[in-house]
């Protein structure tokens, strides 16, 4: 039998300590996963202001952290955790970088010194486990904001005994967001300028994170099969579909899980009533609180669509201000999410001019978004591209059916319904077009209207199986291939 591995995740963002989107997710829940299976898995993150709320006073492990930081040097230090009384969490420490009020930037835009500030992570997780004594067998990191690690580890630290054979595997979340800094800020990574080329961290001209850590880690991951396809094309490729189709034999496809303790209708706090796939009633008395809630009528026949969303083009919001005024013809619809101004202002007008049929609140709530999942009868998520998507996941759990695009994670994690059969668990359209999403609406409701149908097809949803463990023991496999892979 193969001896348990040791494993850090690196992640900008980890559930419950720091949270912007689904990255963070996907950092809380499978350390949790791959320790069930038995292994020593630690996770490291930045310390930024608040942390304490959900970690609780904080032990100091390495006093001094020092990075060189081009022709000077920071000083950091680490703190450690828990994720669980069995998993470790560092916290990296640096006041300067993390003690802010937002992860990333502010509403406004960007923090100007981000480059800075994730140089000093990736390189500062390295300097740390030095100073801690702690070697893993594999390091996990995630998104641009760690793709300099697996560099460092191929160039500056690639002869350093401590890290001899750790190997690394690096996660696309969202390859739209890639870390992109101007070409001076090169000197502080301490990096050659031999890097700086199209084989290397070079982006037209530009420093590129996360190419980085396309480049020069072991193995590379999407979160999604279909996915993992899709950004090796021009279409979803942002620009860096030739590095990947370079490293096609390298990438794999893993379907983000959901924590299937958190997630459960039967036992969700945030729902005035809990149901199972055993026994649906209680999601009646949830609908008809949701409608309540959102100021609709409490009409228990009619449809009732729901979105939990950023507001914002990627998130299909084009397509549903064109299909809004059928949409409402034939149903109700909530919205909870914020993003784009343009899409604040037309559904603020749309809410007023269709009240007692559009229930809005632009902004994150997650208790209300829970209350959402479990209330609607349909959940609309029309992305334009979905690397994984977890609405879909948490909505099927709930009961509730997915209309989405066949793109990504969508295409993967539902399955088409065939009423004759009585099997499927969503409705999918293509092409990206606002015709093909109105029909799939429309296929929707006419499922609806059939209560037996409907009911299994809730069932349906219920019975698949989203939680980490699968998702985690194919982690393990590629974790494995990885450190042979380095090894050789």
């Amino acid at each position: 039998m193969p001896s348990p591995l040791k494993i850090l995740l690196i992640a900008s963002e980890v559930e419950p300590f720091a949270k912007t989107g689904g990255l963070a997710d996907v950092a809380g829940a499978l350390p949790k996963a791959l320790s069930a299976l038995g292994h020593d898995v630690r996770v490291l993150l930045p310390k930024y202001r608040g942390v304490e709320r959900a970690a609780g006073e904080l032990q100091p492990v390495v006093p001094r952290v020092t990075v060189p930081m081009g022709d000077r040097v920071v000083e950091g230090s680490l703190l450690e955790g828990r994720l669980t009384p069995k998993i470790p969490v560092y916290f990296l420490k640096q006041d300067a970088y993390y003690d802010r009020a937002a992860l990333y930037g502010l509403p406004e835009g960007d923090f100007w010194d981000n480059c800075e500030r994730f140089i000093f992570l990736s390189r500062g997780a390295l300097e740390a486990l030095k100073a801690l004594g702690w070697r893993p067998d594999l390091i996990h990191a995630n998104d641009w904001q760690t793709g300099l690690l697996p560099v460092y580890l191929e160039t500056l630290y690639r002869d350093d005994p401590f890290f001899s054979g750790v190997a690394t595997l690096f996660t696309i979340h969202n390859l739209a967001y890639q870390g992109l800094f101007w070409h001076y800020d090169l000197p502080m990574t301490g990096l050659g300028w031999d890097l700086f080329t199209p084989a290397g961290i070079e982006f037209y001209g530009k420093i590129n994170f996360l190419k980085g850590g396309l480049v020069f880690s072991d193995l590379l991951t999407a979160v999604s099969p279909t996915y993992a396809s899709e950004i090796q094309t021009a279409e979803f490729g942002d620009a860096l579909e030739g590095v990947l189709q370079e490293r096609s034999q390298d990438l794999f496809g893993v379907i983000n899980g959901i924590d299937t303790e958190i997630w459960d209708p039967a036992t969700d706090p945030d729902l005035p009533k809990g149901f199972s796939a055993r026994d649906l009633s209680g999601k009646a008395a949830c609908k008809a609180a949701l409608q309540e809630e959102m100021g609709l009528p409490t009409d228990a026949g009619a449809p009732l669509f729901g979105m939990v969303t950023r507001l914002a083009d990627q998130k299909g919001l084009d397509l549903l201000v064109q299909i809004l005024p059928a949409l409402l013809a034939e149903g109700q619809l909530v919205i909870l999410g914020s993003g784009d101004e343009r899409y604040h202002q037309l559904l603020g007008e749309a809410a007023r001019t269709n009240s007692g049929r559009l229930g809005l609140r632009l902004r994150y709530d997650a208790h209300l978004a829970r209350r959402i999942y479990g209330g609607v009868d349909l959940f609309l998520m029309p992305s334009r591209y979905e690397p994984c998507g977890l609405g879909q996941l948490i909505s099927l759990r709930y009961g509730t059916l997915p209309i989405a695009n066949r793109t990504g994670g969508l295409a993967d994690t539902i399955k088409p319904v065939v009423p004759a059969s009585r099997t499927g668990t969503g409705f999918l359209f293509s092409p990206y077009e606002a015709d093909a999403f109105l029909g799939a609406v429309r296929q929707a409701l006419q499922a609806y209207r059939d209560r037996g149908l409907w009911q299994a097809l809730q069932q349906n949803g219920m019975a698949e199986d989203f939680s980490w463990e699968a998702s985690a023991k194919q982690y393990i496999q590629l974790y494995r291939k990885a450190i042979k892979k380095g090894a050789a």
